[in-house]
């Protein structure tokens, strides 16, 4: 268990997000519009990259957020609060869930809804919890990293956009789900199983076998997952072909759109298991997933700080945020 210093920790977060709103009152409802002039009819809030940035750092100062832990507990009641103070209807899941070695996970997962009335809806997702073991480094491989990329960084995105929606409503029904025990998988040391994807993202299996609201349903989903890294690429990612290809083309042509064709590349990558396998397959709701996972390197994969404790804060990039922000908001705006 880590043990977290709490005074020490709200005081760091609180100062992270009384940095960002400061630094982001005068841009409240303006809109940004795209880079591309034939696309001008785009037009949606202005996505700000120090707010999402200080996010990522708010988290991240809790500690490892590693289920059953004390700073994971602290992390579940900052979120409930942030979500809560953009104006977002609440729903807190708590469950029990085990995990590939046997321990009773006790996960949250946190869904913010948006517009709660309107019956045409669009799901927004990430896992707020860390890697229990940076099994892909060489040194404290038993130890739980910062996870600042691979969980902070689509939440920070997020929770940026929640506070967008709290200022300027879009027309449809948003919710922003904040996906509990992704990261709890069997480690690269230990063989894998025949069934050993079911091993991952155990909240979203949760949430899809038992939704927030009964009878829940969104025209689609987007997974934010490795959106913060200076030198990012987000390919095309397989699962999200097979399953919802009309989404990716929609999320994709929109980054184009605005300028980001660069980081938002045509290619496409291998199958990967990640929360939108199971939103989509067990919950029906065709979701894409914006994930940096590079064809470009030996051997492929999501970048050298993987599951290491090399990733934390000094691999976060305030333009990366943007490009990923600003496109997601634009989806929901106009989608």
């Amino acid at each position: 268990m880590v043990k977290l210093n709490s005074a020490t920790t709200w005081a760091l977060g609180l100062a992270l997000l009384t940095f960002a709103a400061c630094g982001t009152d005068s841009g409240s409802g303006t809109a940004r519009g795209p880079q591309n002039p034939s696309v001008e009819d785009i037009v949606a809030p202005e996505f700000n990259e120090d707010s999402a940035y200080a996010y990522v750092a708010a988290q991240v100062a809790f500690g490892p957020r590693v289920p059953n832990t004390d700073p994971h507990g602290a992390c579940a009641e900052w979120l409930i609060g942030e979500l809560t103070r953009h104006g977002a209807q609440v729903t807190v899941q708590e469950g029990r869930t085990r995990a590939f070695d046997g321990t009773i996970l006790n996960m949250k997962n946190i869904v913010g809804s948006f517009h709660t009335e309107s019956r045409d809806r669009v799901l927004l997702f990430a896992h707020w919890d860390t890697r229990p073991f940076a099994d892909k480094d060489s040194l404290r491989q038993r130890e739980p990293i910062d996870g600042a990329n691979d969980g902070a960084s689509g939440v920070g995105v997020l929770l940026e956009i929640a506070r967008q929606l709290s200022q300027i409503p879009a027309a449809i029904g948003v919710d922003i789900a904040f996906f509990d025990a992704e990261d709890y998988g069997r480690p690269e040391w230990l063989p894998s199983s025949q069934n050993g994807y079911k091993d991952w993202c155990l909240g979203s299996q949760f949430w899809a076998a038992n939704p927030h609201r009964p009878g829940y349903r969104a025209r689609f989903g987007i997974l934010l997952d490795m959106v913060g890294a200076r030198d990012a690429v987000f390919n095309q990612e397989g699962t999200s072909l097979r399953l919802a290809p009309h989404v990716v083309r929609k999320v994709w042509k929109r980054a184009s759109d605005l300028g980001f064709g660069n980081r938002f590349s045509s290619r496409s990558t291998p199958p990967t298991i990640d929360d939108n396998l199971f939103v989509s397959e067990l919950a029906g709701i065709p979701s894409a997933n914006i994930v940096d996972y590079r064809m470009n390197i030996r051997p492929m994969g999501y970048g050298p700080f993987h599951h290491t404790h090399a990733d934390n804060m000094d691999i976060i990039d305030r333009q990366t945020l943007a490009e990923v922000g600003t496109t997601v908001l634009s989806v929901v705006y106009n989608p």
